[in-house]
């Protein structure tokens, strides 16, 4: 019997995830179906039950609803906890489990694939929203050196910062006071790149960088990318290893076989021109 799982965002129609699942079913021979789901803004929570209701048996979840995933769950992994957010479900009886891989996914795609260590290194994280909640702890579970997060509302990362202790130490920052510090991995988390924008970061910050990698995917070289590049970063990345690093991570959630991802994120590269 073939199993249903889906993604539900809105809007939708951009969505890599049947394409990415698609392949990992093929390659692992599993049976399952999967589909992208346009959830109603003032709905969100019908097209879930609506969903499992049919046999549904998980979900990906994407903008906007990742905070409704996580409030809908009756069951949540730390790191949905932690991230206070989620971007996968798995229905099990009358109970819905939220887990968030995309931190997880975050450092697979820079350990794994771009054969960066974070053990030991220096790493500024820009931004303080959902993505870089997703990636702090699965960032200090790697134990970097120094872990800086900066953010345009200083409180709001003091008060991330002091979420995560228990996990290892996160400097609070505000932009300004990066002048003159230097970074082995500078991970661009904010939404400034969906937009053409650069966070403003100090150009200094990134000189001699080893890894500068942006979350956004698929926009080339965006103006934090040409920065780092002008800084003389060592290496360059967009998001879509992440992309398909967390997809993974939910696939093996759900099925119980983890695929193989270099292939796919290989296919799925454009160049960062």
């Amino acid at each position: 019997m073939t199993d249903r799982y889906a993604v539900i965002g809105n809007p939708i129609g951009h969505t890599k995830s049947p394409m990415i699942h698609g392949s990992f079913a093929q390659s692992t021979g599993q049976d399952i179906e999967y589909t992208a789901i346009e959830g109603p803004l003032d709905g969100f929570a019908g097209a879930v039950h609506a969903f499992r209701d049919a046999g549904g048996r998980g979900m990906n979840v994407t903008a906007p609803f990742k905070l409704q995933a996580f409030e809908l769950a009756t069951d949540r992994l730390e790191r949905a906890e932690l991230a206070g957010a989620t971007n996968a479900l798995k229905f099990e009886g009358d109970r819905i489990y939220a887990d968030n891989f995309d931190g997880v996914g975050l450092v697979a795609d820079i350990t794994r694939n771009l054969g960066v260590e974070i053990k030991g290194a220096c790493v500024l994280l820009l931004g303080a929203g959902g993505a870089a909640r997703g990636a702090l702890q699965p960032f200090l579970a790697q134990r970097p050196s120094v872990l800086v997060l900066a953010n345009r509302t200083l409180e709001t990362a003091v008060a991330l910062a002091d979420r995560f202790a228990p996990y290892g130490e996160v400097i609070a920052s505000g932009y300004g006071d990066l002048s003159g510090q230097h970074f082995d991995i500078v991970v661009n988390a904010t939404s400034a790149s969906l937009k053409g924008e650069l966070p403003p970061l100090p150009a200094e910050v990134l000189k001699g960088t080893k890894l500068a990698y942006e979350l956004v995917y698929g926009k080339g070289l965006t103006p934090f990318l040409r920065l780092a590049q002008n800084a003389g970063a060592a290496q360059l990345a967009d998001g879509v290893g992440m992309l398909v690093e967390q997809a993974a991570e939910a696939f093996a959630w759900w099925r119980g076989v983890r695929p193989d991802t270099r292939g796919l994120i290989d296919r799925m590269k454009i160049p960062l021109v």
